[in-house]
């Protein structure tokens, strides 16, 4: 199978998928919007211990409906889910949503992650950011975007070192096209213990992460699971949050399906994942602009967007710089 990387490798890789990102540098925090430019199905999937999500049972399948108009992914912890309610207010402005007679209604889903410690001003009182930056978030989509210390990235950590936004995809020879996006603040590590290299580094394509690919031949491993500076004074002070996108058309089922499979690749990138301090939670939205033939083609997609959502996670690592107490991937190389 021929996979390469598309031209930006972006989740915007994905015909009709746009993001946009908006920042509170003072507070050391950021909202990013995944746009679809018609709406679509989406699922979601959340394996974390101590997830934060919005609107997630609105998009089981055994639920009325799960078309979307956006995703928000946020810091700011529960304060983050007022994202949403601001892209909700810009969008019903605009007559996006579902019509009920004179009213519009915006489907907008989210998850929000812990950043709430990462050193920024978060003395705001009774007006947290949010709300504002979900509005400067949708009002930025395109097809370009920053990752690193970007949208939702901007206070993230992950393990020891800074986390941040992070974004891949691919494109088969025969026209599929995956992609995902992710806002790493994980309690595990992107990073193998004891070396500079990416666990997933053999998924690398062109180099798009350093190129450093597998560990060394005489890595044996670590004895132990690491823990990050401060875990003793902040244990629940993570989550990993994604969204994956195809231009297949699936039903609500298979929906599902490439969300419970895209999920495994955050296992293939941070070690240990799934905790019961992390809030780990995958969406999946399909633009429907290629035929889905067999079911062997929806296990293809599947394993396709694990692996990116995989390469993602470590391009979000690759791409922060450091902040406060967390270097930057590229910082901490520098001093090993």
């Amino acid at each position: 199978m021929n996979i390469r990387p598309g031209p930006r490798n972006r989740i915007t890789d994905v015909d009709g998928i746009l993001v946009g990102n908006a920042e509170d540098h003072r507070v050391r925090t950021g909202v990013t919007v995944i746009y679809p430019e018609a709406r679509c199905p989406a699922a979601a999937e959340v394996r974390g211990g101590a997830p934060g999500t919005l609107n997630v049972q609105a998009l089981d399948p055994a639920s009325l409906g799960n078309a979307v108009d956006a995703v928000v992914l946020s810091g700011g912890s529960m304060y983050g889910l007022d994202a949403a309610g601001g892209v909700v207010a810009a969008l019903g402005a605009r007559g996006r949503g579902i019509a009920f007679g004179g009213a519009v209604v915006p489907v907008v889903p989210g998850a929000i992650l812990f950043d709430l410690m990462n050193g920024g001003d978060k003395a705001w009182g009774e007006a947290p950011p949010y709300r504002a930056l979900g509005r400067a978030a949708l009002e930025a989509v395109g097809a370009d975007f920053a990752l690193g210390n970007a949208g939702a990235g901007l206070g993230a950590r992950s393990g020891a070192l800074k986390g941040g936004l992070g974004s891949a995809s691919s494109v088969t020879a025969d026209g599929l096209q995956v992609g995902a996006i992710v806002a790493v603040n994980s309690f595990g590590s992107a990073v193998m213990p004891g070396t500079h290299h990416f666990w997933a580094g053999p998924l690398e394509l062109e180099a798009e992460f350093g190129g450093l690919g597998p560990p060394p031949a005489d890595w044996r491993g670590a004895p132990e699971m690491p823990t990050p500076p401060g875990f003793a004074l902040n244990p629940m002070a993570n989550t990993t949050i994604a969204v994956v996108a195809v231009n297949a058309a699936l039903d609500r089922g298979e929906l599902q399906r490439l969300a419970i499979m895209a999920g495994d690749g955050l296992a293939r990138a941070i070690r240990p994942i799934h905790t019961p301090f992390d809030g780990d939670s995958v969406f999946a939205l399909a633009t429907g602009r290629v035929p889905l033939t067999n079911p062997a083609m929806l296990a293809r997609l599947g394993h396709l967007a694990a692996d990116t959502l995989a390469r993602a996670v470590a391009r979000g690592v690759y791409h922060a710089a450091g902040l406060g107490d967390r270097p930057g991937w590229d910082e901490w190389r520098g001093r090993r």
